[in-house]
């Protein structure tokens, strides 16, 4: 009587991330603190009339 084919398969195990996937997400955590940074600081140097000016004024592009 001949046996079923049976094909072995994988589970993927989690564990540890890879050192390149730190690393991306280390890259973007960085990147997001200095972009938010910035934006902070240059809401303080520049006000809030700048800010939604700058918004406004890009709406207006889009119609």
């Amino acid at each position: 009587m001949p046996q079923p084919n049976v094909s072995q398969t994988t589970v993927a195990v989690p564990g540890r991330p890879s050192r390149v996937a730190m690393a991306i997400v280390s890259a973007a955590a960085v990147f997001t603190v200095v972009a938010l940074t910035g934006a902070v600081a240059l809401w303080v140097h520049y006000g809030t009339a700048v800010f939604f000016e700058i918004i406004k004024s890009g709406i207006a592009a889009c119609i």
